[in-house]
């Protein structure tokens, strides 16, 4: 296998906003007008607005990430409340409130450090509460709509390798364990700032959990290393204190999502991006 496959990979279907709220008032009776596109994000939002004048953004939900985003606020970090959950067409949708900022233009070491202090500020936020099944990797097998290994397999020589690699890291382990609550798309991206840079907000929790605030930090060395590798000292200093064991499972699992996510959705230019980092990044 030296040539890369050309597949039609099942791909995640963009927010179809409109339909959403039609339906959300069929179900509720609550009638929200669509303002408009919300700018990020692979799969998409909206922004919306309530029939007293209140601003809100419409996302798609996989999980029940709302007491967990409420924690994180209790905790300092800025966080959007859940105003309204729905089912709609066997897809979970939220509403949440919309926070004041906009996504930063050029990161810099300033907001890095903040990221880091945020990140401080969700250790041991779970430790009360009854610990679940730890949160899986995806590193032996497919997660649910990313993570999929297949596509590594088929692609090419060089992402079979690195599926390889990544199967290999999680023979020693493919889950994450801790009292600390992750957010677990933790970048720039998913980050609000004023005009002076101070960050005014943390969005897009569907995927937090309960487990190891480091993974956080190594996915936002991961997204840096490939965008903006001049900022990742700071990053790198915290990430020293965790065993190279650690540090390489959540590397693993970054390398297949990012990897997967680029063959099904992206060209082959950002296959090959991601891929480099993914290949530099182990210990």
């Amino acid at each position: 296998m030296t040539e890369a496959v050309h597949r039609a990979w099942p791909r995640s279907a963009r927010l179809d906003a409109a339909h959403i709220l039609e339906r959300i008032a069929e179900i509720t009776g609550v009638r929200l007008e669509l303002e408009g596109p919300a700018p990020g994000g692979e799969v998409g939002a909206a922004y919306v607005r309530w029939p007293d004048g209140r601003r809100s953004v419409l996302t798609e939900g996989r999980s029940r990430s709302g007491p967990l985003v409420d924690r994180a606020r209790q905790a300092g970090v800025p966080t959007a409340r859940h105003e309204l959950a729905a089912h709609v067409d066997g897809r979970r949708v939220i509403v949440q409130q919309r926070l004041p900022g906009a996504p930063p233009q050029r990161p810099d070491t300033h907001l890095v450090r903040q990221m880091l202090t945020l990140n401080d500020r969700l250790a041991g936020l779970l430790a009360d509460v009854p610990a679940p099944k730890p949160a899986e990797l995806y590193l032996t097998g497919d997660g649910p709509g990313f993570c999929l290994h297949q596509p590594l397999a088929e692609h090419s020589a060089r992402t079979a390798a690195l599926l390889a690699r990544v199967h290999e890291v999680g023979a020693a382990g493919s889950v994450m364990v801790g009292d600390d609550l992750v957010h677990m798309d933790y970048h720039p991206g998913n980050v609000l700032v004023d005009a002076q840079g101070r960050v005014t907000g943390l969005i897009d929790w569907d995927g937090a959990t309960r487990g190891d605030r480091h993974f956080d930090l190594v996915t936002l060395r991961f997204v840096l290393a490939g965008v903006y590798p001049d900022l990742l000292a700071p990053v790198d200093q915290r990430l020293a204190v965790i065993s190279d064991r650690r540090f390489d499972a959540y590397w693993a699992h970054m390398s297949l999502r990012m990897v997967d996510w680029s063959i099904r959705h992206h060209d082959e230019a950002t296959v090959e991006h991601w891929l480099d980092v993914a290949e530099a990044g182990f210990r």
